[in-house]
């Protein structure tokens, strides 16, 4: 239980990270608000890191894995940025969470894992539910709404990536290389897109950035500690209600009755590939009887 409810409080923290990010973005540049998210956290987990472990937090013999790991986050935090320009946070929520649908189908074909036919099916309603919140050919219908496709694609790429790491790696190296990158390579083009922010609300917004994503993240590796991840997942796809109530508090947007319903089947679709894994999970850990 102290496992699933620091899992949906890590569910709030990213939905008022992608809110903020939402609002942030009306006024602050791209690359500005990126940098300054990943500043945030690289200072903050090596602040807290480092005194403890030393240059050994440093040790690595895969340093480019590393670099690509952050450049696919950095990448995913770019598309959600240009996705939240340009679309409500509770729909832009619901298609990112398709990627536990994704990593499912690319393992299968990146790592040859077998595939039940429940979860094709799982991964099809998933897509469909996609497809009717962005409504190809309708009146509402952009390319910007592709970006969080591109999110979804990234994401996998990223978690993918993650998952042949931990096997070797130590994961708050992994967090370490990861922040720095991530906060490094806008910092390259802030020449170019620097300008000046004056509003302290804005400032405070990016802030407010930085303290999500990061207290996200660390009380997401503290759920992990207390519970198996086959059960923590079924209860990522909160995340869509919160982000629905910050659209709504903040923006005073409420979702359409298609996007509700494609939303809805997102979620359903998702938790109960959760919920398959879990129960997959259990019988494979049971002793076979004799």
């Amino acid at each position: 239980m102290a496992g699933i409810g620091l899992a949906v409080l890590a569910m709030a923290c990213f939905a008022v990270l992608d809110t903020t990010t939402k609002w942030v973005s009306l006024g602050v540049p791209l690359m500005v608000a990126i940098g300054f998210r990943y500043l945030f956290q690289a200072v903050a987990t090596t602040v807290a890191v480092y005194p403890q472990r030393g240059r050994a937090l440093l040790h690595t013999r895969h340093l480019g894995l590393h670099v690509a790991r952050g450049v696919l986050l950095l990448t995913t935090s770019l598309l959600a940025f240009l996705s939240l320009k340009h679309m409500p946070v509770g729909e832009f929520t619901a298609i990112v969470l398709l990627t536990p649908l994704v990593v499912t189908l690319l393992a299968a074909r990146m790592l040859r894992e077998t595939v039940s036919p429940l979860r094709k099916l799982l991964v099809t309603g998933g897509f469909i539910g996609t497809l009717t919140i962005v409504r190809p050919g309708g009146q509402d219908f952009t390319w910007a709404l592709l970006f969080p496709v591109g999110v979804v694609v990234a994401n996998a790429g990223f978690q993918l990536l993650t998952s042949r790491m931990a096997r070797t790696e130590d994961p708050m190296t992994m967090q370490f290389y990861t922040g720095w990158v991530g906060a490094i390579l806008p910092a390259l083009a802030l020449p170019w897109v620097w300008a000046e922010i004056t509003a302290p609300a804005l400032w405070g917004g990016l802030l407010l950035m930085g303290v999500m994503g990061t207290v996200g993240h660390f009380l997401f590796i503290l759920a992990f500690k207390r519970a198996p991840a086959a059960t923590l997942m079924p209860y990522m796809y909160a995340q869509i209600g919160f982000a629905m109530l910050g659209g709504w508090l903040l923006f005073a947007h409420v979702p359409d009755h298609w996007s509700l319903v494609g939303m809805g089947l997102i979620a359903v679709c998702g938790a109960a590939g959760a919920l398959l894994t879990a129960h997959e999970s259990r019988a494979s850990a049971e002793p076979p009887e004799h």
